[in-house]
């Protein structure tokens, strides 16, 4: 008997309706499910990478890298205590908890003024030369710390305690440098608006913040403080209550402030 290879058939939908369809019916299932499965897939990276992302002030967003502040790193800001407080608003302002330590000097109304909720937030003035342990049980339970790291930190202490930033998915902010920070931020320009001739109504601050990035690259933005008092996404164009003030120069270099 002889024998004949067997061969793949070429269905038309004329000849056989019932094979074509049900060859077609099968085609069209594979490729729903398919299209299932790569749509799950990709919600799940989508979830998993944002929630390596903490809520930002859209500006500061813009210049941070990897698009906003990232749970298990550490951010350096180098001369202002208000840009300090912008990097928790956005965190705060979503509901999450924060912390400062170390701070004596926070004004806790000017955080509320910034949008930080007070109802959680968690201050530890002065942890004399408890920081390193206060600070790791506080990134234990919050958020994001805010701090003003001591100078005598050793490297082994810092890398001890970024593990642990990055074991509980909470972010650092420190006043002053920090060896493994993710990115430095400066004010590198402050202006008021609202004076006339040496005299007026002082109604918003801009302020030119520079981040370097620890990869050495760098971005630049203005931020308006009014975007903080009336919520991180206010138009810049609103304005704070009128302060009366008489100053005949305001210098365009940042001051810690």
């Amino acid at each position: 008997m002889s024998s004949t290879a067997a061969v793949p058939q070429e269905v038309s939908a004329g000849q056989h309706p019932q094979r074509a369809e049900r060859v077609l019916s099968a085609v069209d299932h594979k490729a729903r499910l398919k299209a299932e499965l790569q749509s799950k897939i990709n919600s799940m990276q989508s979830s998993r990478l944002s929630s390596r992302r903490l809520p930002t002030v859209p500006v500061l967003a813009g210049i941070l890298p990897g698009g906003g502040l990232q749970t298990g790193a550490a951010y350096s800001v180098s001369n202002s205590t208000t840009l300090a407080m912008a990097l928790l608003a956005g965190p705060s302002g979503a509901g999450a908890w924060c912390s400062v330590v170390g701070m004596p000097t926070f004004s806790v109304e000017a955080a509320a003024s910034f949008g930080i909720a007070l109802d959680k937030l968690v201050l530890v003035p002065q942890p004399g030369d408890q920081w390193l342990t206060v600070t790791a049980a506080m990134v234990d339970v919050v958020s994001i710390v805010l701090t003003r790291a001591p100078e005598h930190v050793t490297p082994s202490d810092a890398s001890r305690l970024m593990a642990r930033l990055r074991q509980r998915g909470a972010a650092l902010v420190t006043l002053g440098p920090w060896p493994q920070s993710e990115a430095t931020l400066s004010v590198t320009g402050s202006n008021w608006q609202g004076l006339g001739s040496g005299t007026g109504h002082l109604r918003s601050r801009r302020m030119r913040i520079t981040a370097h990035a620890s990869t050495g690259s760098s971005r630049t933005a203005d931020l308006w403080l009014p975007d903080l008092q009336h919520g991180p996404w206010a138009d810049p164009v609103s304005t704070v209550p009128a302060v009366p003030v008489q100053q005949e120069f305001f210098s365009e270099t940042a001051h810690a402030s």
